[in-house]
């Protein structure tokens, strides 16, 4: 078995959460209409994964489809943009660098909220390679993405370990070589630094 020297977190649910939780975040706006909107838009989000293409119209689109009075750019900021990232998650990032890990950003995003991570939240000073979907031109889980993420990384795929909170991402993963482990922010972080730790990743103290 390789030796990880590197490991990629998701983003959602395993660096941030969207405060109060996704349909709620919405319920001020579109009331009743929260998780119909919600659910159609991010059908409709998910071939822009992999472009250039703005998703504010295609969420514009989704409100009128509903009848509903609502700007879109306010339900963008009203959820997509309602983040709050996971304190222990970024300190379990800088004491695995610590440790002598390269730790790497691996999400899917449209070009709009890629950029509020990156301006906003600051994660590309926090990794060490950010590799947003947008940008690689494919999505979670095609393995593609994750041929893609460990070229840019410079590194095999079984030298990195994989962190998603989605099933299919990581069997994603798995299916080009790399080790992946699944876990959510709502099973706490020490139940990570156990599975970390059954690949061989052990986080400084």
């Amino acid at each position: 078995m390789a030796t990880i020297r590197h490991v990629l977190f998701d983003a959602d649910g395993v660096l941030q959460q969207i405060r109060g939780g996704f349909y709620t975040a919405a319920e001020a706006l579109l009331g009743d209409h929260a998780r119909a909107v919600l659910d159609t838009a991010s059908d409709r989000e998910r071939p822009l994964l992999g472009s250039d293409e703005d998703f504010l119209p295609v969420l514009a689109q989704v409100l009128r489809e509903q009848g509903l009075d609502v700007a879109a750019s306010d339900l963008y900021a009203a959820v997509w943009q309602n983040t709050e990232p996971s304190a222990s998650s970024f300190d379990l990032v800088r004491r695995l660098r610590a440790a002598g890990y390269g730790v790497h950003l691996g999400t899917n995003q449209v070009r709009r909220r890629a950029e509020y991570l990156r301006a906003v939240l600051g994660y590309d000073e926090l990794f060490d390679v950010s590799l947003y979907s947008c940008d690689l031109g494919v999505a979670k889980p095609d393995p593609g993405f994750f041929e893609k993420a460990a070229t840019r990384i410079g590194a095999e795929p079984a030298e990195i370990l994989f962190v998603d909170d989605h099933p299919a991402n990581v069997e994603g993963a798995r299916s080009t070589g790399m080790a992946a482990v699944h876990w959510c922010l709502d099973e706490g972080h020490a139940v990570l630094v156990d599975r970390l730790a059954e690949h061989g990743v052990r986080p400084a103290d």
